[in-house]
């Protein structure tokens, strides 16, 4: 056979290989998650092309020259990438090459003995005091359908530091307003979890779907539980959208979005005395060391911590 040939077949082989892989991680991780990895892999797969390297064929030290040219990596402004886009490009490579080697594809992963970056251990930036986060929380005209949604979604936010496409997914079955227990379906990792709601949060809610979500266009047939302006699903640019207008009507000087909520009320609770498991439990990470950033602490049951600890939980 042919270089010429060879090379093609290979192509071919790699092309289907790469389709697998793409719907696994469809399956695998949230949506999100999922066209983060297949960009990240296709900058690598350009990577290897540029050099001449086809996939069958990569070795360990070629993922650790790769590493090194990811941490040279320049944004337009010539600044370096962060420690996490850094580890998200590694985490695709690993995730691609574990893939290939446990389906067979591979005899050995080369990537497995390749280590992450370390991480920046330390607070995330932009946490909002309690009196910003009321502010904002208070801040949509009750008297109008889109204004009693808004306020419905910025308590859901701070009761429960649910992230933005986990709330554009919410169902309305997936609320007990009544147990004030609210359930996340399919969030991050394509895991389930059930978190407390705040009684703030609750009557909102309530408010809301008597009195607003009635009213608005998609309201009777949808079951999605907060509808955008047209009666369709709410994405994530939109409900960061939503939110930063209502932080510059309230005057709040910085800039805020969902993921501002859910540092915001991690650390609020921490502050307030809530257990670091407690923590994880609510913002539904798979791992103790992603919550350890707040720090640790300790106190008992995660709905009594709620009420004591929360801002709006009393």
């Amino acid at each position: 056979m042919s270089n010429a040939v060879h090379r093609m077949s290979t192509e071919r082989k790699t092309g289907k290989v790469l389709k697998l892989f793409e719907d696994h991680v469809f399956v695998r991780y949230a949506e999100r998650t999922a066209k983060g990895y297949l960009r990240a892999v296709r900058f690598f797969l350009d990577w290897l092309g540029r050099r001449g390297i086809a996939l069958p064929d990569v070795r360990t030290d070629d993922i650790l020259v790769y590493q090194t040219d990811v941490y040279g990596l320049r944004k337009k402004d010539g600044k370096p990438y962060s420690t996490y886009d850094q580890t998200h490009r590694i985490a695709a490579v690993k995730t691609l090459f574990r893939f290939l080697a446990r389906r067979g594809y591979l005899l050995s992963d080369p990537s497995a003995s390749v280590e992450y970056p370390r991480q920046e251990n330390r607070l995330p930036r932009g946490v909002m005091t309690p009196q910003e986060a009321r502010a904002i929380v208070e801040a949509p005209d009750l008297s109008t359908p889109m204004g009693l949604r808004d306020r419905a979604i910025f308590e859901t936010l701070y009761a429960t530091g649910i992230r933005a496409g986990e709330l554009g997914n919410l169902k309305r079955e997936d609320v007990d307003t009544e147990e004030r227990i609210l359930r996340v379906v399919l969030g991050k990792g394509k895991k389930d979890r059930n978190v407390p709601l705040t009684r703030a949060a609750a009557e909102a809610i309530e408010a809301y779907l008597a009195y607003g979500r009635p009213q608005m266009r998609g309201g009777r047939r949808s079951q999605l539980l907060f509808l955008a302006h047209r009666g369709g699903k709410m994405y994530d640019s939109h409900l960061n959208d939503v939110v930063s207008k209502w932080a510059f009507k309230a005057g709040v000087k910085r800039h805020v979005t969902c993921h501002t909520f859910r540092h915001s009320v991690a650390t609020h609770l921490l502050r307030g005395g809530a257990d670091i498991r407690h923590i994880q439990m609510l913002l539904g990470h798979s791992s103790l060391q992603t919550t350890e950033r707040y720090t640790r602490v300790e106190v008992s049951d995660l709905k009594e911590v709620m009420k004591r600890a929360h801002p709006r939980g009393r």
